[in-house]
């Protein structure tokens, strides 16, 4: 078995460690994967697990940690060209900044992801973003944008589900109603 296959295989029980809640141990392996990627100049992957481990520290509720990891992750991205994970990981940030209450760092970030999907012609993450954005808009006490945001997020979704299409045409009753688009 050679180094990368193991580096996979290292990410990947990390990953399952994840999904059990096992955060402690999941970083653990993040960061084995993230050593051995940048030790084989697998620079996507090594970015990857800082993405990850960023993640876990938010749950765990290590925010500098998990600042720390993410900004890395959303800097590799950013040399790399790579936009769709460059604008997941400002997604993940902006999550981040929202768990502490942080509202406008996290509307910059949500709204700095959606405007990168969009460009990217990534309806779904575009709209789940946009979603995310109205949410910190209304909590911010911007209900008006919080709301046409959340609307716009809605319909730029290509795989909304049972709820959103039913929260989709409401919105859309009420806007005809008021009569406006």
């Amino acid at each position: 078995m050679d180094e990368m296959t193991s580096a996979q295989e290292i990410k990947q029980e990390g990953l399952r460690l994840f999904q059990e809640g096992l955060y402690p141990e999941a970083a653990e392996r993040f960061e084995q994967a993230r050593q051995m990627f940048e030790s084989e100049g697998d620079v996507v992957e090594a970015a990857e697990m800082l993405n990850n481990l960023g993640i876990v520290y938010r749950m765990r509720r290590e925010w500098a940690k998990a600042i720390d990891a993410l900004e890395q992750a959303q800097s590799a991205f950013a040399q790399l060209s790579d936009r769709s994970r460059e604008a997941q990981v400002l997604g993940n940030l902006g999550g981040l900044y929202a768990s502490q209450g942080q509202r406008e760092k996290a509307r910059m970030s949500l709204r700095e992801a959606a405007g990168i999907f969009a460009d990217l012609g990534d309806e779904q993450r575009e709209g789940e973003t946009l979603l995310a954005l109205g949410v910190q808009q209304w909590k911010a006490g911007d209900r008006q944008a919080g709301l046409a945001t959340y609307q716009a997020g809605l319909k730029t979704l290509e795989r909304p589900s049972a709820g959103q299409k039913a929260l989709r045409g409401l919105l859309d009753l009420r806007s005809r109603l008021l009569g406006s688009s």
